[in-house]
């Protein structure tokens, strides 16, 4: 018995074409959107954290807590992704499970959320203890700390660019911690700036180690990553990050005094509520366009959006906290763009290149 051949015909082949253009379109928006939502929450979030202490907040467990303590957020699109699952595929499995992630992606999400937790408390400790624009020059190096860990964890490679951003953002932090006379706040000592400024950059280093983690889940997945999956996977982190600062607030008595701060707050026990719940909305944002770009681009990408954002953050700060932007500021800033700017180039290069590349005919 013969086989008939296939005949494809030129309309079959330009819708194929078209559809693949509209995907490709649909999920540049959508990286788009992500790096937006992330730019946000990148923004806002170290703002209305550092409001919170310098008007007379002082629970650094419970403003760690706020930083993930938003997620029930996220059971809203989680729900409208739940329903457009029915729709288009309600009679497989995939399509009538409520939860579709697996036992191992669920244990992995548990361990990169528990590292989450303890990143927050790093975090909410050195903005508690250094102004926001210093912090934010510190933060800056985790687009090394991520650089690294990506080549350890996914193989992306090194570049003469990368390395001189490296070196370039580990400058940078160098310089901060040398001058910390002249940027330490007022009836705070010596030792508790250093302690800031390690918790700070130990919290730039284990993000940078976060993000690659995530990556490194999508690829060792063992099943179809879709956005749905990647909602599922932020709820996850986001959960187990909470509950770890939750232990941290049960020891701390963070629960039990809250009303009290609240009332004795500088800008009164409203706004003290206000600033409390758009900091979790803001960090939600933060989070869920960083696991979105992670999604539709790569963990060194986030990084990098994270570090430009860094800049406006630092220049929001002296400008709403009057804090001041000494030389040492200037040049570590200088260096951090210098550092980012040398990592972005050197990926475009590298696209471009990869790109002009000639590939195979392919019968």
């Amino acid at each position: 018995m013969e086989m008939e051949p296939i005949e494809v015909s030129s309309q079959q082949i330009i819708l194929k074409k078209e559809d693949a253009k509209k995907s490709k379109a649909l999920k540049r928006s959508l990286l788009l959107l992500n790096c937006a939502m992330l730019a946000i929450g990148n923004c806002a979030g170290p703002l209305l954290l550092r409001l919170y202490f310098v008007r007379g907040g002082k629970r650094i467990w419970f403003s760690s807590w706020l930083e993930t303590g938003g997620w029930p957020i996220i059971l809203f699109p989680f729900a409208a992704l739940y329903l457009n699952r029915l729709r288009g595929r309600g009679d497989s499995d995939d399509g009538r499970r409520l939860f579709i992630m697996k036992p191992l992606v669920f244990i992995a999400c548990a361990v990169i959320g528990t590292l989450t937790g303890l990143d927050d408390y790093f975090y909410a400790y050195g903005v508690a203890r250094l102004p926001l624009s210093t912090a934010s020059l510190i933060i800056a190096s985790h687009l090394a700390f991520t650089a690294f860990f990506a080549f350890l964890l996914v193989r992306h490679r090194f570049t003469p660019y990368s390395i001189n951003s490296v070196v370039l953002l580990t400058v940078a932090s160098v310089v901060l911690g040398l001058h910390k006379n002249g940027d330490r706040p007022a009836n705070e000592s010596n030792k508790q700036y250093l302690v800031g400024f390690f918790m700070t950059l130990s919290a730039a280093a284990l993000y940078g180690l976060v993000l690659p983690m995530v990556e490194l889940t999508y690829k060792k997945a063992n099943q179809a990553i879709t956005y749905s999956l990647v909602m599922e996977m932020q709820m996850v982190i986001s959960v187990f990050a909470t509950l770890f600062c939750t232990v941290g607030m049960l020891f701390n008595k963070d629960f039990e005094v809250i009303p009290r701060e609240a009332r004795e707050y500088e800008l009164g026990e409203t706004k003290y509520y206000l600033v409390v719940v758009f900091s979790a909305i803001s960090w939600q944002f933060f989070f869920l366009g960083a696991i979105g770009v992670i999604f539709y681009g790569s963990s060194l990408l986030a990084a990098v959006i994270i570090t430009t954002v860094l800049p406006v953050t630092e220049i929001l700060a002296v400008f709403f906290f009057q804090e001041s932007f000494k030389a040492e500021k200037g040049v570590s800033l200088a260096l951090s763009v210098w550092g980012f700017t040398s990592y972005f180039y050197g990926e475009l290069r590298a696209r471009k290149k990869s790109n002009q590349t000639p590939k195979p005919d392919i019968p």
